[in-house]
């Protein structure tokens, strides 16, 4: 293989599930060079093309194939049988690692020490060119993996690097699982309107319509989350009485506080 053609230099994709199959539709928007992806599952295949060789095994993959990074999106559960029979591109690639509570650390004992790790947490617009990823450079990586791996991360999304990796606890329970609570929002929003009488059909497309295009708002304005709240809210009137029962203390407030206290602690806990 070589690695003459494409915006994207060869990567070498270690699995093929939604999040490594949001990165790679990314790449290849941006043109990528011939790469190779590791997956067992049949419905990889489906992934292969002119720019990328699926195999079903790290086995199969060329001795003579030199990627630039090796994306590892495996479960982190798999990450002790899968990991090791990596670590020939330490040292010569940089791993860029969105596997969820695994820490660089962690990934060094199964890698080696030489292995250059940069650590992410994307989320799931990834899916549509609108996620957003937190990444941290562990120790070694140059200032060229971490901008590839950067401008990998772009892809898919609006992109920020910390240098802390104990901040991507946090992050993940903010962004990384925050699009479930975007969801749930939705679902209560379309549950709450068909127990008003609206027909179901009617419902959903209100609660969607309404998150997303609340959301691409949020995106385009320059003011703040705050501000835009309560420039729809008319003293007195429909907003204000349902904010009143919402913004209570003892409702939106704590739950969400103590939701996002709580996912933090899981993804420390995962980690440990």
């Amino acid at each position: 293989m070589t690695s003459t053609a494409g915006c994207i230099p060869p990567i070498l994709l270690v699995g093929c599930g939604r999040m490594g199959g949001a990165m790679l539709a990314g790449w290849r928007e941006e043109g990528l060079a011939p790469s190779i992806a590791v997956d067992p599952s049949p419905s990889a295949a489906g992934f292969a093309g002119a720019d990328l060789t699926v195999l079903a095994d790290a086995a199969h993959i060329p001795a003579d194939f030199a990627p630039a990074a090796v994306v590892l999106a495996v479960k982190p559960q798999n990450a002790a049988a899968t990991l090791p029979a990596y670590a020939r591109f330490a040292g010569s690639s940089v791993f860029l690692s969105i596997m969820a509570g695994r820490t660089v650390a962690g990934i060094h004992a199964l890698l080696g020490p030489t292995a250059a790790i940069v650590r992410a947490m994307p989320n799931t617009p990834a899916a549509v060119r609108q996620g957003v990823t937190v990444y941290c450079p562990g120790p070694g990586v140059s200032t060229a993996q971490a901008a590839l791996c950067d401008r990998l991360l772009r892809a898919i999304g609006a992109v920020a690097r910390v240098e802390d990796e104990a901040l991507l606890d946090p992050v993940t329970a903010v962004s990384g699982s925050g699009p479930a609570y975007v969801f749930l929002l939705a679902e209560l929003m379309e549950q709450a309107a068909i127990e008003q009488g609206i027909p179901p059909g009617l419902a959903r497309l209100l609660a969607r319509q309404t998150v997303a295009g609340s959301g691409a708002l949020l995106a385009a304005s320059p003011e703040d989350a705050a501000a835009l709240r309560k420039a729809v809210t008319s003293p007195g009137g429909t907003t204000a009485e349902a904010l009143s029962v919402l913004m209570d203390q003892d409702a939106w407030p704590i739950a969400m506080s103590q939701a996002i206290a709580a996912a933090t602690r899981r993804s420390r806990e995962l980690a440990g």
